[in-house]
């Protein structure tokens, strides 16, 4: 299996599509402007105690407090308290980590009354993005992760993954680790780094050393409260540190910043592949040209289909979601009993659903209605099957086999929302009032805007992003009405097919790839 990364950095938000086989298997939207991303670690306030729930609020400067439960504090919040008293004590000598007091671990069942005050000032780390009416969840127990090792400052112990099982490998990792971590730092060695040399293990724990003194540094110049003092890797690159593997035939990126960014990040941590890092800079939009805006728009809403005209209906609820399995209009195959079709439908379903988990990111609960199945050993069959399709979810999960009423229940870590993706398109022109200008006027109003941007604005140099439809009907012919426009306008104007946008919808850019908004609502009276 082949697996490529796509990155559309546009001006307010970037999208990441992973696929497997060309197909889309991971998608991920997000706002430039966001910055409660999990891993960001903040200098807060508490601002309320709840011994009722043995917890508290602190404020991270989200409209909602974020929310911390005294077991989140960690074993080694005592030690955290003090340093960050010695480190408030000089504004400009930063007092040496290694040299910092270990104090004997929190006690289990220990009480938030008696640990923190209303007031302090704590160093969290977020575990759980803002999720609906509920504010970020916090822990301090603080890690920065790599692509082979997770540093954990006041920590002494290091941890080989248990998926390392060779005896030899792991006294092997685990001593290198030991003779190269710093003083009153703990490490967790992750899977990936089994085979690799001393010298690829070093190079990233002074790299984790290095962030975690940024982190403190940025503490020490912290004038008002909340701040932020160490910001997670950008979605593409955390992304790339969690998946990256040689099967990663391509990564393309638009935009030569973050194309900038992940070549360095890819460069450092594995040489030999940084060469599949490709800056794409074709006229079309990156996701058109790769099929991917297709695969988007049917793989997202309530229905989704797939093989043999079966398809699922996905609802989601405060509490959970729910999938329905549905055999629509498939042909039964004449060979095979009712049994069999059952079966078959819903093994299909079951592959649709693993990669719908991952897609859209659905975490928590998920209640799935298969069409019934009588016989036991079908029902054993369907249970195997989602196992094994679930094994490629990075995300933690549980399967319970069917019960009687042929109902599946998993449950699926959550971090941050489902992804939600609106396929369905609202009218641009009449914004779905129902009525609409004649579209035999509408390459007039194109005209309109070109000539306003030409000879109001002065903008000489911008591309129109239009419907593929109409891109055709504007370049149909020799002498087409595109070549009018460049002929009228200058050649400057650029018209490029966008396959995200309404039949009567437009969009245009400056040079510099930022949109010029000359969009305008109709009255309706």
């Amino acid at each position: 299996m082949t697996s490529e990364v796509f990155i559309d950095v546009g001006p307010k938000q970037i999208h990441i599509a992973l696929t497997e086989d060309k197909k889309l298997a991971e998608y991920q939207e997000e706002g430039l402007s966001e910055s409660f991303s999990v891993g960001n670690i903040y200098l807060a306030k508490v601002r309320k105690l709840m011994p009722g729930l043995n917890a508290a609020f602190v404020n991270v400067g989200h409209e909602k407090d974020a929310f911390i439960h005294y077991l989140d504090l960690g074993s080694n919040f005592a030690s955290y308290a003090k340093y960050l008293k010695q480190i408030f004590s000089d504004k400009k000598n930063l007092f040496p980590h290694s040299k910092a007091q270990v104090l004997p671990p929190l006690p289990k069942d220990g009480s938030v009354q008696t640990t923190l005050q209303q007031g302090q000032e704590i160093l969290v780390q977020i575990v759980k993005e803002p999720i609906s009416t509920k504010g970020p969840r916090l822990t301090c127990e603080i890690t920065f992760p790599g692509r082979f090792l997770v540093l954990i400052p006041f920590e002494n112990k290091v941890n080989v993954s248990t998926k390392i099982k060779a005896s030899a490998e792991r006294n092997r990792l685990k001593a290198i680790v030991s003779s190269i971590k710093p003083e009153n730092c703990g490490v967790i060695v992750r899977t990936v780094a089994e085979g690799k040399k001393a010298s690829e293990l070093d190079q990233e724990m002074k790299i984790l050393c290095r962030r975690w003194e940024d982190t403190l540094r940025n503490v020490q110049k912290a004038k008002e409260l909340p701040v932020q003092v160490y910001e997670e890797s950008g979605r593409a690159v955390g992304l790339l540190r969690d998946l990256f593997s040689p099967a990663f035939e391509n990564i393309y990126v638009n935009e030569e910043r973050t194309y900038q960014e992940i070549k360095d990040y890819v460069t450092l941590i594995a040489p030999e592949r940084a060469d599949c890092v490709k800056h794409y800079k074709g006229q079309l939009p990156i996701f058109d040209n790769f099929d991917i805006t297709r695969q988007i728009k049917s793989s997202f809403g309530k229905t989704v289909s797939y093989k043999h005209g079966a398809y699922l209906i996905i609802e989601h609820t405060e509490a959970l979601h729910v999938v329905d399995v549905n055999s629509g209009n498939r042909a039964q195959n004449k060979d095979n009993d009712q049994e069999a079709n059952a079966l078959d439908v819903n093994l299909g379903a079951a592959d649709e659903l693993a990669r719908q988990l991952r897609l859209r990111d659905m975490g928590g609960i998920i209640i799935v209605d298969f069409i019934d199945m009588k016989r036991a050993e079908d029902r054993e069959t369907l249970y195997q099957r989602m196992c094994e399709d679930m094994k490629n979810d990075r995300a933690k999960h549980n399967i319970l086999p069917l019960t009687k009423f042929g109902l599946m229940q998993i449950t699926r870590q959550r971090i941050r929302p489902a992804q939600e993706v609106d396929v369905e398109e609202v009218c641009p022109t009449c914004h779905g009032q129902g009525k609409i200008k004649s579209s035999l006027l509408f390459t007039k109003v194109l005209d309109g805007k070109i000539g306003f941007l030409v000879n109001k604005l002065g903008v000489s140099r911008f591309t129109l992003h239009v419907h593929p439809y109409v891109d055709a009907y504007i370049k149909q012919g020799l002498w087409s009405l595109y070549r009018k426009w460049q002929m009228k306008y200058g050649f400057g104007v650029k018209v490029i097919p966008s396959q995200k946008l309404a039949l009567l919808q437009y969009e245009f850019y400056d040079a510099n790839g930022a949109e010029i908004d000359l969009k305008e609502e109709i009255e309706i009276r």
